[in-house]
């Protein structure tokens, strides 16, 4: 049986890849009535080459005024600490799946106990990409988790190496550029899972990796959509930012994370050689101390600028073929509203960017459930995947069919 193409796209090898393929077309149906731009609350910019054909699904939630909480959002780093300390951290039972990766690595699957024996194998599944030195404890990923299971889809937490306690069997962490491990994670969710389709969500370097995958593998992408939260974008800037005034306490709080996990770790690079600085990685005191020491060099990069600047999520939103949704706050400290590619976003019809005038980092404290519940981002992402999978099991299936007809 000879493979399909459809005009300019490679090779179709897999009904997922199908289904997907199909999706893209079915949300851009000309019969589908468009929304007027202005439908959305002036309080939240939305642009995009793919608005015309998103915006009509989030309507309920675009619709009203972005109200940030009263004595917390109106200050971005009160509302970034507010949400890392004092949102609620919703109690999930979690089921651990170690996964060895092509290079003797290891990272850790976090799927809902209990899920297989209630959810039909073909529900859709959505991948959860934390942020920098994040996990599956994490109360934003948490939140997110729950949302998707009240709807019946399948979720697993994808902890990167050393993350969320997950092991590390190699002299090699993980960085804003390594797509290896989120390859391998898909790939297996997709073989475990084969009629199911596959979604994910990544928030701040999380969302960094996950559109750097989506550029990657372009057309051939398996996800049926994808949507990036608080995404730094450009590293050169946000690094920049990183070490102006409050936004050094955040830098210090997360290089203590990361001396936290080498630490644990430390005997794997005792003997390495060559580049690494294992001292300054062991002692330090922020970002870019630990990835001059150690990152940049694991990954082939001469100096720490070529690591952020190559690294950059916002030079692969051109490649993304695969609907994303980016949602960014203007006043988050830690993933500056300049480095968002907004020309980019704008010319691809992929895409789409909701920037809300407040929210800080990982905060958004807004919505019916604040100020301790989930962020008010998380309604927002369930409308649009929610969106995207009734266009592959709907519309989809039809040209299933057809397709069908169509093998020579």
């Amino acid at each position: 049986m000879a493979r399909i193409a459809f005009a300019s796209s490679p090779p179709i090898n897999s009904i997922r890849s199908l289904r997907r393929h199909f999706s893209v077309l079915a949300s851009a149906d000309p019969r589908t009535p468009e929304m007027p731009r202005s439908s959305h609350h002036s309080s939240l910019e939305v642009i995009g080459g793919g608005s015309d054909r998103f915006l009509p699904a989030l309507k309920e939630s675009l619709s009203k005024a972005y109200d940030a909480f009263p004595l917390i959002g109106f200050n971005r780093h009160v509302e970034t600490i507010y949400a890392a300390f004092y949102r609620s951290v919703p109690s999930v039972r979690l089921r651990r799946q170690c996964l060895r990766t092509k290079d003797e690595g290891s990272v850790a699957l976090d799927w809902v106990a209990g899920d297989d024996n209630y959810l039909p194998p073909e529900s859709p599944i959505l991948i959860l990409l934390p942020g920098l030195t994040g996990g599956s404890q994490d109360s934003y990923v948490r939140h997110m988790l729950l949302r998707a299971r009240s709807k019946n889809w399948r979720c697993v937490v994808f902890n990167s190496r050393g993350c969320g306690d997950s092991p590390v069997t190699t002299p090699q962490f993980y960085s804003a550029s390594f797509l290896g491990d989120i390859g391998e994670v898909i790939a297996h969710v997709g073989d475990r899972f084969p009629n199911a389709n596959l979604y994910a969500a990544g928030w701040s370097l999380g969302g960094n990796i996950l559109v750097n995958y989506l550029g990657q593998e372009s057309h051939n992408c398996p996800l049926s959509a994808a949507v990036s939260l608080c995404n730094p974008f450009d590293l050169v800037i946000a690094d920049e930012d990183f070490h102006k005034g409050f936004n050094n306490v955040y830098d210090k709080a997360l290089s203590r994370s990361l001396r936290r996990i080498f630490s644990k770790h430390s005997l794997l690079f005792e003997d390495i050689g060559g580049e690494f600085n294992i001292p300054m990685a062991a002692n330090a005191e922020t970002v870019r101390d630990f990835d001059e020491g150690l990152t940049r060099v694991s990954f082939g990069f001469k100096t720490v600028d070529e690591y952020y600047s190559k690294s950059s999520s916002s030079k692969s939103i051109k490649n993304v073929r695969t609907p994303l949704l980016c949602i960014q706050a203007a006043n988050d400290p830690i993933a500056p509203d300049r480095g968002i590619p907004r020309d980019d976003i704008k010319a691809n019809a992929n895409c789409m960017l909701i920037v809300t005038p407040r929210g800080g980092h990982l905060g958004w404290v807004a919505g019916e459930e604040a100020p301790s519940g989930a962020p008010w981002t998380d309604p927002v992402v369930m409308e649009f995947l929610q969106h995207v999978e009734s266009c592959v099991t709907v519309n989809g299936e039809r040209f299933l069919e057809d397709a069908h007809q169509m093998q020579v």
